[in-house]
């Protein structure tokens, strides 16, 4: 599944609104925010990616989290509906933007469907049925994408993918809580150690992994398996319950 092209949005001035039970919000820094985010944008880039760069969008607080507003599979995307109303002006610029390259559909009520919730594996998505995603969702995304979708019901996470990450060549990075799902069956399972399960949410780039700092055991997981790695000072997003692929669109 190699990728070419990545789309993003640096953090806006309310992106200290933004939707989050963190204990630590209230101390999220928008220009310390802005400055990470800017060396995200440039690690990619650096890995031979073309960049889409939408202009800030200050009127909706998680719009950096782009991930969330589409999912991409071959030349079809699917713009998302939001189970969060207050998310759901955040599509129009990326719709906007995927537009010129892909087929594009938007998602109608009452599916609800984030990209957080879908995990790209070679032949196939696998979605999460989550606080975020329901069954007509993914019955959407399987339609317009035109590809099997199978599911991992847990109606109590936000997001599936802050438990795997699709590595290369049908290896995952996964908690333990979750490596064991049937919808993995047939994967090579990388296991985050415990106590690192915020570091479970990578970046595949085209067979580098762009993890946050910090997580020292998972990064030598990782490296064990022959991964390259590249660690990133990613402080203020996870306080708006944010991870490395929510912050960016990769096809």
């Amino acid at each position: 599944m190699r990728v070419r092209k990545a789309l993003v949005r640096e953090p806006g001035n309310t992106f200290s609104r933004c939707i989050s039970t963190h204990p630590m919000k209230h101390t999220v820094d928008v220009v310390r925010a802005r400055a990470q985010h800017a060396t995200y944008v440039k690690t990619i880039e650096d890995l031979g990616l073309d960049m889409i760069i939408l202009g800030r969008d200050d009127a909706n607080a998680d719009s950096c989290f782009v991930e969330d507003t589409a999912v991409v599979h071959g030349g079809n995307a699917l713009i998302c509906r939001s189970a969060k109303e207050s998310r759901r002006g955040e599509t129009g610029a990326v719709q906007a933007a995927l537009s010129e390259h892909l087929k594009v559909r938007k998602a109608t009520g009452p599916a609800t469907v984030e990209g957080g919730d879908v995990l790209h594996l070679p032949d196939r998505l696998v979605c999460g049925i989550t606080k975020r995603t329901n069954d007509d969702g993914v019955r959407q995304l399987s339609d317009w994408l035109g590809v099997r979708v199978d599911t991992v019901r847990n109606p109590s996470i936000m997001h599936f993918k802050s438990y795997v990450s699709h590595i290369d060549d049908g290896t995952v990075l996964v908690t333990k809580a979750f490596a064991d799902e049937p919808a993995l069956g047939g994967l090579d399972k990388l296991i985050v150690p415990l106590g690192e399960e915020y570091a479970a949410n990578v970046l595949s780039v085209n067979g580098t992994a762009v993890m946050p700092k910090g997580f020292p055991r998972t990064k030598d997981v990782l490296e064990r398996a022959g991964v390259k790695v590249i660690a990133l000072e990613m402080t203020e997003f996870p306080k708006c319950d944010g991870a490395m692929t929510c912050l960016s669109i990769l096809f």
